[in-house]
């Protein structure tokens, strides 16, 4: 995994939110071999530390020769950026591309405990 580099929350006082949106997101389906694509949307409140987007982008392109299904990327990108920033709260959502006539949205959500 790329390191997710972080910077200090100027006010880790107030609570406000982050959102980014990556709508370039590609892996790989482990069953069939062909590119998903998705745009994922990551929406935070900080704590202490703050994302640094060039490195959250080369940390989500990391995905593109990965095999790995739309649920587990989805959860697997929320524990890391959890892991990265600590935030009071995080909700990492993948909205895929239709394959096979179907289109699917994953949420996954954290909260800090108190």
């Amino acid at each position: 995994m790329l390191k997710l580099e972080t910077f200090p929350n100027q006010f880790p006082n107030r609570d406000y939110e982050v959102e980014h949106t990556c709508p370039e997101f590609t892996a790989v389906c482990p069953k069939t071999g062909q590119p998903d694509f998705a745009t994922i949307v990551i929406s935070y409140v900080p704590d202490q530390k703050v994302l640094e987007l060039k490195s959250l982008k080369y940390y989500l392109f990391s995905f593109r020769d990965r095999g790995i299904f739309y649920e587990h990327s989805i959860n697997t990108i929320l524990d890391d950026l959890v892991a990265a920033c600590e935030p009071r709260r995080m909700i990492v959502t993948g909205h895929f591309n239709a394959r096979g006539g179907i289109t699917s949205k994953i949420v996954a959500t954290h909260t800090a405990k108190k």
